[in-house]
């Protein structure tokens, strides 16, 4: 027999015998896999999505064009029903060459993450925000004639340059997995000097969102002010790290925020309890609850959120969970606690940090349109962010004065004939 048919056939004798072999060897189940080895999740190491990454768009040249801001409005003004939904109908960006050449200041993006929260739905927290506002006008070039009714002739949408930077790869089935996108979409943004702010979607958002920007600008370099009902500082919920009440533990431990540069404002829920109020002094995370605010009243607290703001870090990041109002004026949230802020104390706060400070990030989560039958939640947190962004218009034109009000818009200047 010819030497080489033989190998031949010796070779392929082998391969089938060790493939019978296998076939024969009993493959373990999912569940074996998962009760063998609970501090691992299985993926499918075969499937093309098991990094959500891979699902960025390569918008380089695509369509070629030169980089800058696309406006995708057929008109030049509308009202809030009109035009294509984007964030405040803005120009859409879609990579950093886009954000550079159009020396933008504000990139607004959404990240669905919704797999911890109370309620689930704030998942369509960022397309709800996208829509949400019910009657102000939109416009470009100075088209809208419209002021702010408390700072006057500062109108954010002409005096900052802002995109919508479009949406977050997200795994739908896990936080863990979808971090990554998350931190490389909030990186791309600030390198550029351009403020991120994120729609969410849940709260362990501001795990990714705040190590995004401390990998930038180094561990300890930046304060938070956090609005919630909840502290958010658990130890996660059935021995997972990451939830959305657990984001605060991850920070201060891991060393990205200190506590005494961690500011809380209006919580008001049934946690922390005695021991997690335990953590938070020993961390000196400074925190403001309804009972502070009832006792001493919003200016006095208010005043104290202000100072503490500047008392460490010159850049600030301001998260803000909506649940930290009274849900009668938003009803739509992943966890609603009754008993919190109204939206002129939280709309205050944000404006006057926002103007003060140098922020370097912003997000805005938890709006759960799903469990609102009415349009309130959503028009609340656009009016939110739009403070926010009046904030940072101010600061722009040179106004840093937190308490900052036109005198045109809180007087009317007429004196009385008979005085």
């Amino acid at each position: 027999m010819n030497m080489k048919k033989t190998i031949g056939i010796t070779f392929t004798t082998l391969i089938f015998g060790i493939s019978g072999l296998w076939a024969q060897t009993p493959k373990k189940t999912l569940i074996q896999r998962i009760e063998e080895s609970p501090n691992s999740i299985p993926l499918n190491p075969d499937h093309p999505m098991k990094d959500p990454r891979v699902l960025f768009n390569d918008f380089k040249d695509n369509p070629p064009r030169e980089p800058g801001p696309i406006d995708i409005q057929r008109t030049t003004l509308g009202l809030a029903y009109q035009g294509i939904p984007t964030f405040f109908r803005a120009p859409v960006a879609l990579t950093p060459e886009d954000l550079k050449a159009g020396k933008v200041d504000v990139a607004i993006m959404g990240a669905s993450l919704d797999m911890s929260t109370g309620q689930r739905g704030t998942a369509f927290g960022p397309q709800a925000i996208r829509t949400g506002e019910r009657l102000t006008l939109w416009g470009r070039d100075g088209a809208a004639h419209i002021a702010h009714p408390h700072v006057g002739d500062i109108v954010f949408q002409r005096d900052l340059k802002i995109v919508d930077y479009g949406d977050a790869p997200i795994d739908i089935q896990s936080q863990e997995r979808s971090f990554p996108a998350v931190i490389q979409m909030v990186k791309e943004i600030a390198e550029t000097g351009t403020i991120p702010i994120i729609v969410g979607g849940d709260h362990s958002l501001m795990y990714p969102d705040v190590v995004a920007l401390t990998q930038i600008y180094g561990k300890g370099n930046i304060g938070v002010v956090h609005f919630d009902a909840h502290f958010d500082g658990e130890e996660g919920f059935f021995g997972h790290y990451i939830s959305h009440g657990s984001p605060v533990k991850l920070l201060l431990d891991e060393g990205h925020v200190k506590g005494k540069n961690f500011v809380q404002v209006g919580l008001h829920s049934m946690i922390p309890g005695r021991e997690s109020l335990e953590w938070m002094r020993k961390h000196q995370v400074r925190y403001h609850m309804m009972a502070e605010i009832e006792e001493k009243g919003w200016p006095a607290v208010l005043d104290k959120i202000l100072a503490e703001a500047l008392d460490g870090p010159q850049k600030l990041f301001l998260s803000i969970d909506l649940d930290c109002l009274e849900p009668a004026y938003a009803p739509g949230m992943g966890t609603p606690e009754p008993g919190g802020m109204t939206p002129m104390q939280l709309m205050t706060a944000v404006r006057g940090l926002a103007a003060q400070n140098e922020i370097v990030g912003v997000d805005l989560v938890e709006v759960n349109p799903i469990v609102d039958q009415t349009y309130l939640t959503a028009l609340v947190a656009v009016r939110t962010l739009g403070e926010v962004l009046t904030g940072i218009a101010m600061r722009k034109k040179g106004i840093t004065d937190p308490h900052y009000r036109d005198p045109h818009w809180k007087d009317h200047g007429v004196p009385l004939d008979n005085k």
